[in-house]
């Protein structure tokens, strides 16, 4: 059996930052970015946790060419740091080290927030590192208190405002799976969206009997008429939920006996000489691709 030949080294090597030539330019207004300032803050809290990319040295300049970890280089140099800590890549084809990205979910940042609280690290000294305000830590770390498990199971996966959890925990359990499900739905999963969910909730439905946010220049009976459209458009998202994998089925179904159908010679002639309008309908079921076409 081949070994599996890896891409980088094993151990990082500790490369004076005068040795490492960046590949590329970075864009305009770098510096004042709240990227960088962030970064810059990481570093200089807890220093730097991923290692830079470089290629193997090129021998007549003794230097090495960075692959990934632009912004880090230029933080480190801003912070007055000598070297760093570097894995050099054993491939010589070209190399997009974040050409795939995966962003955390707020939900999975809220986890991580808390592990590092739970092992010591003060909510103070994150907001220093990550170079936001005391304040959206502690909400962060608050995320999911007073939100039902089937609700934040829905949004494990999803970036979102920390402001939308405040606007959930208004409404009890069932009230929140429909905002989120009806925000999902819409694929809008903003404050707004859900805000405009808490008025048009009915008071049973939240979690003290009293509304507790009110649109200006809206009167009673335009409040008791969005409810009521608002219950409606929860029923016909469930009924739509509810047949739309029978829906598909029947519609591919339909569309895989009527090309047979019309595969045939004699039907098509037919359905071309005797019922046209009929012949159209099926060619336009034929070519449908979506059930709303």
């Amino acid at each position: 059996m081949t070994g599996i030949s890896l891409g980088f080294s094993l151990e990082p090597l500790s490369l004076p930052l005068t040795s490492i030539l960046p590949s590329r330019k970075m864009p305009e207004g770098l510096i004042t970015s709240r990227k960088f300032k962030q970064i810059c803050s990481s570093i200089g809290e807890v220093g730097l946790i991923e290692p830079l990319s470089i290629t193997p040295v090129i021998r007549d300049l003794e230097q090495y060419m960075l692959l990934d970890g632009h912004i880090r280089l230029i933080a480190m140099r801003d912070l007055g740091f000598v070297d760093a800590p570097c894995l050099v890549s054993t491939d010589d084809e070209a190399y997009t080290y974040n050409s795939r990205i995966n962003r955390l979910s707020t939900i999975q940042e809220h986890f991580m927030i808390r592990r590092a609280i739970d092992r010591g690290v003060s909510p103070d000294r994150l907001a220093k590192v990550l170079s936001v305000d005391v304040s959206q830590i502690l909400k962060k770390m608050n995320l999911l208190d007073g939100i039902c498990a089937e609700a934040a199971d829905m949004l494990k996966d999803r970036q979102f405002s920390v402001e939308i959890s405040r606007v959930l925990r208004k409404m009890n359990s069932t009230r929140q799976v429909e905002c989120v499900e009806l925000m999902i739905a819409a694929n809008t999963v903003t404050v707004a969206y859900a805000e405009a969910m808490l008025v048009a909730t009915p008071e049973e439905f939240l979690v003290e009997a009293k509304k507790t946010l009110k649109l200006t220049g809206v009167t009673q009976e335009q409040m008791a008429k969005m409810e009521r459209e608002m219950a409606n458009l929860q029923g016909q998202y469930k009924m739509v939920e509810q047949n739309y994998g029978q829906d598909v089925l029947n519609l591919v179904l339909a569309k895989g006996y009527l090309t047979k159908l019309l595969e045939n010679p004699s039907v098509a002639r037919y359905l071309r000489q005797r019922q046209p309008e009929v012949l159209a309908e099926f060619e336009l079921i034929i070519k449908t691709t979506a059930l709303d076409q």
